[in-house]
């Protein structure tokens, strides 16, 4: 008469929804995907209707017998019944007739709709109700009997001793069912609303059966769109044949100990190891193969599949499945080996890389380097060029060295076989003890009268007034810019054949010098040397004056000391 339902009565700390102060659930019952709750506690209509709303359902509408009927059996279930249960069934703020408006009166469904094919008022005709304000319905047992509980009109804000729940579902499955002949097994079953019982004779879809005597735990599952739903679980494959004939969608056998489920010669069984698929007359052409069909030359219509290279034929003879070629002995790969779908790559560890399939040991990149002093490895494939203490690698040559000095003295870099041979960076000088002094050309008045700044190994000089390059930073400021280089050229040659000025350069370069005999710099000596030729030479020039002035014959003496002979004596003199 009710259709597939089930009952549960759940502990106290089973829902796990509601605090001990709180209303607590009883019992319940589903009919096909409907399922209803009973809950008692006092409670007014709002709170109420708030915890059927926090289990994912509502407060029951009672639309037919079958609906009524439910709510009987609970009642009758339950020893503790309260003598008024609130039910899904209200009238909002107004005025209503209740003579005219059919079987509901003025009351609707908290779906807000008022279609019903039952009702069950306790006093006929709503005699006693209020015809204006907020009004809710409670089923009374107290009115009629539990057997048939009548409807009463309430307060909304008044405590009725408890209320009943509704709970819609997509699909529901049967308990499950055990052979008659297997050892008797119980079953714990629990539902998505968190009822736990193994009294059940159906349940919504996303309830869970435990077995624990087999250590079998499966769930209702149910197909998009599908009303009725069936037992099983993610594993694939046959569980215990006792138990819903093991999930086999034809037979179940289990003779060898291990179950496994066979399909008839026209089907084939599915990935899922349960299921079964109809299938067409044997040929390549309707073949269920995964990669290749081959057709059978003596049986005719008869085939079998085969798999690409990487993959190998499954259980079922039809589907492929990789094959781990990592698993290999021996290993298919000279290091190391990670598997892919289908194939697998051989990878070299820290220190070698693949060449040729093959793994090699990297080269030192500093082998075949032409660093002048020493190479230093950067990376795994790069290198630079590293010098010794006091020198620095070339800025131009970045391979060859350059000595190099940021203070005032360095020591000379001498030959270790011949102390006396030493040099020093460009801008400094050798003095006494093998040290490189820097050449102080401000001091030397290479800047003339112009300001003149004197740096570590060079110097600059900023052109003053009565210069070509006033305001302009250069090391000769008294040079005038030659604008016509070829003719700059020329004059650069007559300069080399005339009495031109000694143009060497205001910045010496490295030097090369023997150890000095004594305390004066060769600079100096050569100044001395030039000093005392001048002074010979005046003085030459005011014997000759003198001469000319005691001499007899003017003329003759004026020929004398201006003859080519006389200008040679002096010359030797």
């Amino acid at each position: 008469m009710l259709g597939v339902l089930f009952l549960g009565v759940l502990a106290l700390a089973g829902l796990g929804l509601l605090a001990p102060a709180d209303p607590r659930l009883s019992g319940s019952q589903c009919v096909e995907r409907e399922c209803f709750a009973l809950f008692h506690g006092p409670a007014t209509f709002t709170n109420a209707s708030q915890a059927c709303e926090r289990l994912g359902g509502h407060l029951m509408t009672v639309r037919s017998s079958v609906a009524a009927e439910v709510i009987s059996l609970l009642l009758s279930g339950d020893s503790g019944v309260g003598p008024r249960l609130w039910i899904g069934l209200q009238r909002p703020q107004g005025c209503g007739n209740p003579g005219s408006l059919g079987p509901l009166r003025s009351f609707q469904w908290v779906t807000g709709d008022n279609h019903t094919s039952y009702s069950r008022w306790a006093r006929p005709d709503g005699d006693g109700a209020p015809s204006c304000g907020p009004l809710c319905v409670a089923v009374s047992v107290a009115a009629t009997g539990p057997s048939d509980p009548g409807w009463e009109v309430q307060p909304c804000d008044a405590e009725a001793s408890g209320f009943l729940c509704e709970l819609h579902f997509d699909a529901s499955c049967r308990t499950l069912v055990v052979e008659a002949g297997a050892r008797r097994v119980s079953v714990a079953y629990s539902t998505p609303f968190g009822v736990r019982s193994a009294d059940f004779q159906a349940l919504p879809v996303g309830s869970s059966a435990a077995v624990a005597a087999l250590g079998l735990q499966l769930e209702c599952e149910a197909p998009p769109g599908a009303a009725e739903g069936r037992w099983g679980r993610e594993a694939p494959g046959a569980w215990n044949c006792s138990v819903e004939n093991g999930g086999c969608e034809h037979e179940c056998n289990q003779s060898a100990g291990e179950p496994s489920c066979l399909c008839p010669h026209e089907a084939m069984l599915q990935a899922d190891g349960r299921s079964c698929a109809a299938l067409a007359a044997p040929s390549c052409k309707d073949s269920l193969c995964e990669h290749f069909c081959v057709s059978d030359p003596v049986t005719p219509g008869a085939y079998s599949c085969m798999c690409a290279a990487g993959y190998q034929l499954a259980a079922d003879q039809h589907s492929c499945e990789d094959v781990d070629d990592c698993a290999q002995v021996p290993s298919v790969c000279q290091q190391h080996c990670v598997n892919t779908d289908g194939g697998f790559e051989c990878l070299c560890y820290e220190g070698y890389e693949m060449v040729d399939s093959e793994c090699v040991e990297l080269l030192d990149p500093c082998f075949g380097s032409n660093c002048e002093y020493q190479c230093q490895p950067v990376g795994t494939d790069k290198y630079e060029c590293i010098c010794a203490e006091g020198f620095i690698p070339n800025p131009k040559e970045p391979y060859r060295c350059q000595m190099f000095c940021n203070q005032t003295e360095c020591p000379a870099d001498c030959d270790p076989n011949n102390l006396n041979i030493c040099y020093c960076p460009e801008g400094f000088i050798l003095d006494e003890g093998n040290l490189c002094v820097d050449i102080d050309e401000c001091h030397q008045g290479d800047c003339g009268r112009h300001e003149c700044h004197n740096f570590l190994g060079t110097y600059e000089c900023i052109c003053g007034p009565g210069s070509p390059l006033e305001g302009q930073v250069s090391l000769d400021c008294d040079s005038i810019p030659n604008p016509n280089p070829s003719k700059g050229r020329e004059e650069d040659i007559l300069a080399e054949d005339g009495s031109g000025e000694d143009s060497t350069s205001s910045t010496p370069g490295p030097t090369l010098s023997t150890q000095p005999a004594g305390p004066v710099h060769s600079v100096v000596l050569i100044g001395t040397s030039i000093a005392t030729l001048s002074l010979v030479v005046a003085l030459l020039a005011l014997l000759c004056h003198l001469r000319k002035k005691r001499g007899a014959a003017r003329a003759e003496l004026e020929y004398k000391c201006g003859s080519p002979a006389k200008a040679v004596a002096l010359q030797k003199l």
